[in-house]
């Protein structure tokens, strides 16, 4: 009844399939912490440089000093990067005497659809990553504590007299493991729903600036600006 049932304890004196199992979830927690924070500084700076961006483009400044001004950004906003992006397609286009208005928008819708999926793409990178942890590691921990108390009972079939004493270390260290699961996975889960909804929201807020940029550049066209 003394024996030492602390967490660390239960882990060093589980069988080995086990103290691997719970490895393995131990260092996914620590991958999906580091994603965790990571996508929190990133999403919160893309949004804030969305932001920025937006109050300098309904500033009324002139679109061409405003792409000269982009282009010379190292770590711009996604929305400076679909701004200049559509930009630089609908100046090409005239610089090739393209005249029709449709096929200006056309050309500069698909430049800045092209450069939206890319910032979608690099604004959901590592999210599956969350995902699986989140739904993967409940089961992996199942395993190691399904594993556990196998081996508490073969180990107890060679003892003359059962009791709780005896049983209760090997079944703990086997709860061990599906504990750690529900710690690696729980967080995860929590933190790829709170990143999903940023991401749509910010996917919003791109989407719109395509539309309402394609209406400027349909009046600019229309007019030979």
């Amino acid at each position: 009844m003394n024996q030492d049932l602390s967490i660390v304890a239960l882990i060093l004196h589980a069988s080995l399939p086990v103290q691997l199992v719970i490895g393995i979830l131990l260092l996914s927690s620590l991958a999906s912490w580091s994603v965790i924070f990571a996508k929190l500084i990133g999403l919160a700076k893309i949004k804030q440089r969305n932001e920025a961006f937006e109050t300098e483009f309904w500033s009324g400044k002139n679109l061409n000093d405003l792409f000269q001004a982009v282009g010379n950004r190292p770590d711009g906003a996604p929305l400076e990067r679909i701004f200049g992006s559509g930009m630089k397609e609908f100046l090409k286009l005239r610089e090739r005497r393209v005249t029709d208005p449709s096929s200006l928008l056309d050309g500069a819708r698909r430049a800045m659809r092209a450069s939206y999926q890319r910032e979608l793409d690099a604004m959901e990178q590592n999210l599956s990553f969350l995902a699986s942890v989140g739904s993967v590691s409940p089961y992996v921990g199942l395993f190691g504590t399904i594993w556990g108390i196998m081996h508490a009972f073969v180990n107890l079939s060679n003892l003359q007299q059962v009791t709780l004493a005896t049983v209760a270390p090997g079944i703990a260290e086997a709860l061990v493991a599906t504990a750690i699961g529900l710690f690696a996975a729980i967080p995860a889960v929590l933190a790829y729903n709170r990143f999903a909804r940023q991401i749509d929201r910010t996917a919003i807020t791109l989407e719109t600036f395509i539309e309402e940029f394609s209406n400027i550049l349909q009046r600019n066209s229309t007019q030979g600006h």
